[in-house]
């Protein structure tokens, strides 16, 4: 029998081709929880991004930025009847997404945009945030075959990469598990996954490393 989950809200956070989203609803199935996750595949604007990351760059962080403050304020409206959530990302990265991707005169134009919406997402429980080197997201990115993201500029991962690594090197809104997901499938491997199911179980304040030593070379 699974324990039931001590956080109410929890958020797997990382760069692309991490596993979030997949982890995502893995937990909330084991959870009987539901599911927060992106619609990226809705954003009219993101292969044009792809193929040409300076020009669609704006839309396309726009239309995110519309998208997941909408529906995270839905969940708002719903907190007092709320059951456990499992989310594939935090709205901080919206903005964290925009200075990689936008021009210092698009960023302006951004964040007078963001400052004049009405944000108050609901605060998570637990931040679960999924690391692993370049090369290995590479690699997960061939590997799911999602047809857009093969257009994804290595150089651009390197820069999102080093950008969440700054983020969360000093996130304190919330307890944080630090994962090194570089060897860790908690998806396809089931011993994997509850080992990890047991770190975020014994999950309190503060942050913890996570590093799946099973793994390691006798």
């Amino acid at each position: 029998m699974t324990p039931a989950p001590k956080h109410r809200f929890v958020v797997i956070e990382g760069p692309i081709g991490v596993g979030k989203t997949t982890l995502a609803r893995r937990l909330a199935d084991t959870w009987s929880a539901e599911p927060v996750l992106e619609q990226a595949d809705s954003n009219p604007f993101l292969e044009r991004f792809y193929r040409d990351p300076i020009g669609a760059a704006l839309p396309a962080q726009l239309h995110f930025l519309f998208q997941r403050t909408q529906q995270l304020a839905g969940l708002r409206q719903q907190d007092l009847f709320a059951p456990v959530r499992v989310a594939d990302y935090l709205l901080e990265k919206d903005r964290l997404f925009a200075r990689v991707t936008l021009e210092d005169a698009e960023y302006s134009l951004y964040e007078q945009v963001y400052s004049r919406l009405v944000i108050d997402p609901p605060k998570p429980d637990l931040v679960i945030y999924l690391q692993a080197p370049v090369d290995v997201l590479m690699e997960r990115i061939s590997r799911r075959r999602i047809r857009m993201e093969q257009l994804i500029d290595r150089a651009y991962l390197e820069k999102l990469n080093q950008a969440y690594a700054r983020f969360f090197h000093d996130y304190e809104q919330a307890p944080l598990l630090i994962v090194n997901a570089a060897t860790l499938d908690p998806v396809a491997n089931d011993l994997d996954y509850a080992e990890l199911l047991g770190a975020i179980q014994r999950m309190g304040k503060g942050r913890l490393y996570f590093n799946p030593l099973r793994h390691a070379v006798l």
